[in-house]
This record gives structure tokens, C-alpha cells and sequence, in this order.
């Protein structure tokens, strides 16, 4: 193309824009698309240094300039400065894109342990032999309340009528029960 066909094209630029824009003129576009295009794809690939990047942000540039076509001002600047200022920031929305590592979902740092820590799981295993010690050392009839109320959910009321004892005397024997168990547990921690 000499440079009376450049300077014709450019000088047509803003009118086929506005038809782009107003009456989304496939015939203006093409004209667009097949002058600036390979500009594009050349000051792609001067950035990018890959052949098949520089072809598909060209791609994204020129359909950018068809979806915005209407966001054209000319008293801005020239139809050439908007594309290409169109094409800079794709590259850069690319460059970061591509520089921005990919969440993944399986990296073990973000992944729940199935089990707890070793440290956990032995805290754990010690505490229940301290309550177990502990709960040996009950009187019989305290331990047979507790394991009534809290591993066989009886309300107070029912194991006073079970054992035939009055529920102030059941709540005492209980709270007496847990001040023995306190009591083990804390001077053994």
C-alpha cells in the first residue's frame, strides 16, 4: 500500500468508525480490520515475540474496536492512537494474566487435612485417658448418674424417678461428681 492509499484510509478512518458505531457497518469494519490488522499483529508480535499470541491478541484488539466503536471521540486523539491504545492494554491485561499464577484447587495448602495434627490427635488420646483415669476413681452411684444424664441423655427429673430419689438429691450427686472430676483433672495437667 503506497502512502496516498494510507493517507486516504486514515483520512476515511473516523467515518468508517461512526458507521461501525451507528450502523455497525460490516463493509466500514472490514476496511478497518484489513488496514490495521496486520499493524497490529506486527506491534503484537514486537511485544510479545510469539506468532500465535500476536495473532490472537490482534484478534481481540479489532473485536474490541467493533463492540466500542460507539466509545470513539474524535476531538481525543486519531482512530490509529485509540487502536492502538486498545491493543497496548490487551497486551498488558495479557502480560498480567499470564504472570498471575492459576488457582489450583489441589495444592495441599489449601486443602484440609483429613487428620488432625500428630501433636492434636496425641493431646487428644491423653486427655480422654485423664478422664477416664478420672471417672474410675467415682463412687459407683456418681458414675452411674453421670453416664445416665450425659451418654444416655436422661433428664434429671427421669433419673430421680428411675432411682427413686428426689431431683435436688440427683443435681447434687451430679455437681459433686463433676468438682471430684475437675478436681483430678486439673491437678494432673
Amino acid at each position: 500500500m503506497n502512502d496516498v492509499d494510507r493517507n486516504t484510509i486514515e483520512s476515511e478512518c473516523p467515518a468508517l468508525i461512526r458507521a461501525v458505531a451507528s450502523e455497525r457497518s460490516v463493509e466500514a469494519f472490514e476496511t478497518l480490520f484489513r488496514y490495521y490488522g496486520p499493524r497490529v499483529r506486527t506491534y503484537m508480535l514486537r511485544q510479545v515475540r510469539d506468532a500465535q499470541a500476536a495473532e490472537e491478541l490482534m484478534q481481540e484488539t479489532m473485536i474490541t474496536v467493533w463492540n466500542k466503536a460507539a466509545l470513539f471521540d474524535p476531538a481525543r486523539g486519531n482512530v490509529s492512537a485509540w487502536i492502538f491504545r486498545i491493543a497496548r492494554n490487551l497486551r498488558i491485561d495479557a502480560h498480567r494474566k499470564n504472570k498471575r499464577p492459576e488457582f489450583d484447587f489441589n495444592d495441599p495448602a489449601f486443602v484440609k487435612d483429613d487428620a488432625p495434627a500428630a501433636d492434636l490427635q496425641l493431646e487428644e488420646i491423653q486427655d480422654a485417658e485423664r478422664l477416664h483415669r478420672a471417672l474410675a476413681q467415682l463412687p459407683q452411684e456418681q458414675l452411674d448418674l453421670l453416664k445416665r444424664s450425659f451418654f444416655d441423655e436422661v433428664s434429671h427429673s427421669a433419673i430421680a424417678q428411675q432411682l427413686g430419689l428426689p431431683v435436688g438429691t440427683v443435681k447434687s450427686r451430679i455437681r459433686l461428681a463433676f468438682a471430684k472430676l475437675r478436681a483430678a483433672l486439673e491437678s494432673r495437667t
